[in-house]
This record gives structure tokens, sequence and C-alpha cells, in this order.
């Protein structure tokens, strides 16, 4: 009778949780997308008393995810609010967490460099999913709420040039989870290891008469032991290698034994672009663990981890062709460009002989990496993450061109290609890899010309990299790796269209969007022209791509007439720019 009765209360209780489910879901479908809008109106109104954000006030109110709320960010269905960011806007109202936390999938929110007031609530408790929170240089005052110390998947903090008072509970804490985050440094948070720790001491309850577990326990010290001085020693060859990075001559292969060679009566500088508290000085760099991850003629790549589980990719440059100084003042130039699709320089060590660059880890890889694990069927890479990548590629080498306020001053990428594309923790792409290509050995760098993304000029400009933009974009469309295949992808389009297959070059997962994926192609058979006067310029191109993303979230993907229409006129029209190009006077095409 006790199991029966147990076995009662188990589906009793199962029946209880599956009716509440089904409450919550029947909310959430008849008024999830009204009641954000209505939580993110409350949010806004407080924070922006002035109306700086121009938002509207009337009772009808426009979807979240919509165009018109500034600064907001939805997910790439466009369903639900995933990030806010309204940075130095002279807001000055102040923060209203009731109505924050009721965004359920909210977990970026960046206010920094307002002039927002009053304490931060207590009620921020209630934003569990925030993994990022920026609410550096206001005028909040008041306490440091303990609320902050509760927010498990916070990952990033910043709440320094503010005006808090009194003792700070982030100091308080474990020193494990939320260390140097107090003043407002960006750091990041472990999770709590009381879990494993409570485990080990179930499984350290041994009885004297099993010998079997003492046996087990005797091998596995044995194989732990051989573990950590396997580890020790590896980590010691890493540090050796990673000393040479600032004393060693440049070699290329590095060998596998590097002494350490003092300086002797030469120049350096590390020069870093972030927060004083993020900074670190030169010999905590060569004391932490190195992974060598790639290396070419001219430089070599490793992923640095300090003791505080921060993680770098430091770019070793070996004899470039540039002075002391002038690296110094370009590599300065492009450590205060700073935007959301160009992989931020964190800082860079120079002396006469050879150069680092520190950036960032981004654990996400590289588009490459994506588009491999797609074609080996290991992932999806749908049509709207594909557009996504696309127009930020754009925007990033939008602002590259329009960051500099002299034209002289401007300084073309020359190697844009997919492994040089990363992807953050949001899957928005970083170029990577900005700023020293005009320092590469002309004769070194002539080798960047065989890998199917430099312009037939094989020049260093915008034309060059909108060629190679172009190459990228062809790629994303047809799924094909211009790298591993060695594949002359322009061409080869080129051909289809000419002979009337323009729809097989497409992906199977663009086939399905091909209405909206033809434009798309037109932009990219335009980058790609011969002659660089016959490409447009990457204003005109992001121009183009924000067009198509526009007529993507107004049109319906289900065919009507007017879309057939549509469809075969941009397929026309490719048949009259391909052999326009082609028949240019001089082209070897």
């Amino acid at each position: 009778m006790q199991w029966r009765r147990c076995f009662y209360l188990l589906s009793k209780g199962l029946m209880c949780i599956a009716a509440f489910a089904f409450s919550i879901s029947i909310n959430v479908c008849d008024g999830g997308e009204l009641s954000e809008s209505k939580f993110l109106f409350n949010f806004i109104r407080a924070v922006d008393p002035k109306n700086i954000l121009r938002t509207d006030s009337n009772d009808v109110l426009p979807h979240p995810c919509s165009h018109r709320w500034k600064g907001v960010k939805c997910n790439l269905q466009r369903e639900t609010i995933v990030a806010i960011r309204l940075e130095n806007l002279n807001l000055s109202g102040i923060l209203d967490t009731d109505s924050l936390c009721k965004l359920p999938n909210l977990s970026v929110l960046n206010l920094a460099k307002n002039q927002i007031q009053g304490s931060i609530p207590d009620s921020i408790l209630n934003c569990t999913k925030l993994t990022y929170l920026n609410l550096s240089g206001n005028l909040l005052n008041g306490r440091v709420p303990a609320a902050l110390t509760k927010l498990h998947s916070l990952g990033k903090l910043d709440i320094s040039n503010n005006h808090f008072t009194g003792s700070s509970p982030l100091e308080e804490s474990s020193p494990k989870r939320l260390r140097k985050m107090v003043g407002g440094a960006l750091a990041p948070v472990s999770k709590s290891s009381s879990g494993k720790a409570g485990s080990k001491e179930e499984k350290s309850n041994l009885t004297g008469a099993s010998w079997i577990p003492l046996i087990i326990v005797f091998v596995f010290f044995l194989i732990f032991t051989y573990y950590v001085k396997m580890r020790a020693d590896k980590l010691a060859k890493e540090k050796e290698i990673l000393k040479s990075l600032a004393y060693s001559p440049a070699k290329t292969p590095p060998p596998k034994d590097v002494e350490e060679v003092q300086p002797e009566d030469r120049r350096s500088e590390l020069v870093f672009f972030v927060e004083e508290k993020e900074r670190f000085k030169l010999e905590d760099l060569l004391e932490a663990a190195a992974d060598l991850q790639s290396q070419s003629l001219w430089s070599s790549l490793y992923k640095v981890k300090f003791e505080n589980n921060a993680t770098f990719a430091v770019k070793r440059l070996k004899k470039l062709q540039v002075s002391f100084e002038e690296f110094g003042r370009t590599m300065r130039k492009i450590g205060n460009l700073k935007h959301q699709n160009i992989l931020p320089l964190v800082g860079y060590n120079s002396t006469n002989e050879e150069k680092l660059l520190i950036y960032k880890y981004q654990k996400n890889g590289s588009l490459l990496t994506l588009l491999e694990d797609y074609v080996d069927g290991k992932r999806d890479f749908p049509w709207k993450l594909r557009l996504s990548i696309a127009i930020g590629i754009a925007r990033g080498l939008d602002y590259i061109y329009q960051g500099f306020d002299d034209e002289l001053e401007i300084i073309p990428h020359g190697n844009i290609k997919l492994s040089n594309i990363l992807l953050s923790e949001n899957e928005e792409p970083l170029i990577s890899e900005y700023g020293y290509s005009k320092f590469l050995d002309p004769k070194r760098a002539s080798l960047l010309n065989s890998n199917g993304y430099t312009a037939p000029e094989k020049s260093l400009s915008e034309q060059a990299d909108v060629f190679s933009f172009g190459v990228i974009l062809l790629e994303l469309l047809t799924g094909k790796l211009v790298g591993k295949s060695g594949l002359d992808l322009p061409k080869w389009v080129k051909s289809m269209v000419r002979e009337e297959w323009t729809g097989e070059v497409f992906d199977k997962e663009v086939a399905m969007v091909g209405m909206y994926a033809f434009p798309l192609l037109n932009i990219s058979l335009k980058c790609v022209a011969h002659f660089p006067e016959n490409r447009p310029s990457i204003a005109e191109v992001l121009e183009k791509i924000e067009e198509i993303v526009n007529a993507h979230e107004e049109l319906s993907p289900t065919s009507s007439v007017s879309d057939m229409d549509s469809k075969q006129q941009d397929c026309c029209f490719l048949h009259s720019v391909v052999p326009e190009t082609r028949e240019t006077p001089g082209s070897n095409q």
C-alpha cells in the first residue's frame, strides 16, 4: 500500500507541474510580445525622462524587435529581446529594474557613459539571465546591492566611475567568483565549486573491509601523479615559448628549445587600449601559459591563459618593414577604432625586432570553422545567420573606411578571408588581423595572392577589400570553401550564370529563400568584377545589403505573383551583369 501512495503522490505532483507549465505557456503565447513592449517602454521612459530616444508615447506600442526601438537587439528569429545597448546618450533618468527584469531573455545591458541617477535597486536580482552588465560612467549612488552577488549567470560586470558609498558586497564575496569586479573592471565570473567539493567528500568515505576501492584509489593516484608531472613539463615549455615572444630573434619555424636572449640597448613599449584594471605587466604575460595555435612565414598566433583564467590571443609579428615610431603611431590609430564588428585591440608590445598584438580570445572560433562544420554536417547554418554575418562584415569594413578623419590616413585591411572573420559570443562577426598588412615584406606578402581572396590587381586598397568581401559572400551563398577546394569561385559562379544555371549555384539552405538570395548574388558579382573601377565602394555594398535585410523583414517567405516576378527580374539582371564584365577591354577572365 505504501508504494501505491508514493505512486499517487508522484502522479499528482507531475499533473500539477504540467498544469502550471501549460498555464505559463498560454500566458506567454497570448501576451508575450505585448508584455515585452510594455515593460521595455516603461524601462526606457524611466531611464530617459527627456525622451532623447524619441520613444512613442501613444497607446499602440510597436513590436519590441522592430527598428523603432533604438539600441534594442533581438534573437535571430526576432521574437524576444536579448540585449539593450544605450551607451553615451545623455540619459538622465533612473533604473526601473522592476520592468527591466520582466524581459525574460535579456542577457546584455549596457548603459555606460550616461547621467543615470539614483541607486541600483535590489530587484536587479530578478534579472536572472544577465550575462553582461555595464553601468559605468554614470551618477549612481548609495550602496552596491548584495543582489549583484546572486546573479549566477553574470559573466562580466562594470560599475566603475559612479558615486557608490560604504563597503561593497562584491569585495566580501568569494574571491574566486567576484574577484576584481569592485571598481568596475570587466572580470570573468566563475561558477561555485561547492557541489564538486561535496562530491569529493562523499567519495572519500571508504570502508576498511573493502580492498577494491583502495586499489582503485591507488591506481588513480598514480595516474594523477603522472598527469601532474606531464602537465608541469608542458607548462614549463609553454612559458619558455612565451618568453621568446619578447626576447628571442624571429625564426621560421621556431626551434623547440629556445634560449632566452636578454635585450641589449633597444627600445620597447607596452601600450593598452583598455581600462586600467584590465591591464597587466609584461612579466605577467611572459609567465602565463601559452599554446601555439598557428604560424606562418611572418607571424605566429598563441592562446595565452592567465592564472585568473583571463584568456588572450597574442599575435607575434616578425621582421615587419616598419620603423619603431611608425608602428606605434599606426597601432594607436587602430587601437582607438571601436566598432562592434571589428575585433578590438587590447594592446601591443613593440621592440625594434618584433611586435606583439594582444586581443581577447574568441572561443567561438572563426567563420571558416562555422562553414566547415556546416559542410561536414556538424551544425546548421540558416539563411538569417548568413545574412546577419554578411551585413556585420560590411558594417565593419565601412567603419574602417569612415573611421579616420583624414582620407590619407585610411588603412586598408588587405587580408579579408573566412579565417580572419571571428565570431563573438552572440555569433556576430568580428574582423580580425587589421592594421599591419601594409608592413609585411612585399616578397612574403605576395604569397597571399594565391589564397583565392586576393583581387587581380594585387594591391592594398578599398577596391581590393571589396573583391575579397565579394568572395566571402559567394562562399556564404554557395557553401563552397575557397581555401580547401582551390576553386576560382568568382569564375565558376559567373560561368554558371552565363549558362543560365544561376539557381544551381546556391547552397541547399540558401536555395529555400532564393527570392532574397538573388539580390545578394548580384552584389557579390559586382564586388568580384575583374577591374577595380567596376566594383562598388564598401558604403554602396552596405547600402544594398541593408536593403535586402529590410526587404526580408517586410516580405513574407510565402511566394506570390509579385515575388516570382521580382525573382525573375533579379535572375535576368544577373545575365545582364556578367557579360558586361566579361566584355570589358583587356579582361582575361
